[in-house]
């Protein structure tokens, strides 16, 4: 009989299951979330002070988080993750530009910066409207726009970094998960069998 929770059966795999008999499930299960998520982004941060490029950004670290914890999840396949951020890049960028938002620099302005108000509204609401359109639901990358869309990161060159970031953390899970025994996804997450 196949264990009803995954990350269970993959302790279990990893002859780890004397935790499950010592410990509160939930225990463990955070145990697995905090380990792999602390590699994951270690790497990532590591990679960020060599290069001195934002390969670790605050929207990486709900992703990290959906990875690990919801692993078999919709929204945690390679093919959401890696096409929700680039939307999210592609929409705050142009919300960026096409705002004006970009006139004075970031933090520059004390007060309401009503362009960047606008390029905020536009950005998640056009990036929410392309996920839906295209079916890669990605919640963190709403965090992803508004980095972009309200100048914290909107250089060119750094949205390609974030992208190549967000590539890097799916490689990663994708070793992790599968060494952990978990059927994790190539690209696509199967999409769930209708009991009807």
């Amino acid at each position: 009989m196949a264990d009803p929770d995954p990350i269970f059966s993959i302790f279990r795999k990893l002859r780890l299951d004397w935790l499950l008999a010592h410990f509160p499930p939930r225990l463990v299960r955070s145990a697995y979330v905090f380990v792999n998520g602390f590699i994951a982004i270690g790497v990532l941060a590591l990679l960020a002070l060599v290069s001195r490029n934002p390969f670790v950004f605050p929207s990486l670290g709900p992703t990290a988080y959906l990875l690990f914890f919801t692993p078999l999840g919709k929204t945690s396949s390679p093919r959401n993750t890696v096409f929700g951020h680039a939307i999210g890049l592609i929409c705050g960028y142009a919300a960026f530009v096409a705002t004006g938002a970009g006139a004075v620099p970031f933090g520059a302005h004390p007060g309401i910066f009503w362009p960047r108000v606008l390029a905020a509204a536009f950005s998640l609401s056009a990036t929410g409207a392309f996920m839906v359109l295209l079916g890669v639901s990605h919640p963190p990358a709403g965090a992803t726009t508004l980095i972009v869309s309200l100048g914290i990161i909107s250089k060119l060159r750094e949205l390609v970094i974030i992208e190549v970031a967000v590539f890097l953390l799916v490689a990663q899970a994708l070793v992790i998960n599968r060494l952990a025994g978990l059927p994790y996804p190539l690209w696509s997450a199967p999409d769930p069998i209708d009991p009807d």
